[in-house]
């Protein structure tokens, strides 16, 4: 997957993340968790699946990298304490 598509899979996913986790964060710390959720994800499906799910921008990429995002949020949140 591109550069670019890793960014806007990450906004896309971070945004939603944030949104349905409730987070207060800046915008670009959504990209940023979005990116390390797609990486996550890709990688946790990857180990479930033996496929890679994360292949570029499209609606299965998003919805790993959201839960993904989700799990780094939750993870962020954990340490933030």
């Amino acid at each position: 997957m591109g550069l670019l598509s890793t960014i806007l899979v990450g906004l896309v996913a971070g945004l939603l993340a944030s949104w349905v986790m409730k987070a207060k964060t800046p915008w670009y710390v959504d990209i940023i968790l979005g990116i390390i959720g797609g990486v996550l994800g890709g990688w946790i499906s990857t180990l479930i699946t033996g496929a890679d799910l994360v292949s570029g921008f499209n609606l299965t990429s998003i919805l790993v990298a959201f839960g993904g995002a989700i799990l780094v949020i939750w993870l962020y949140r954990l340490i933030k304490r």
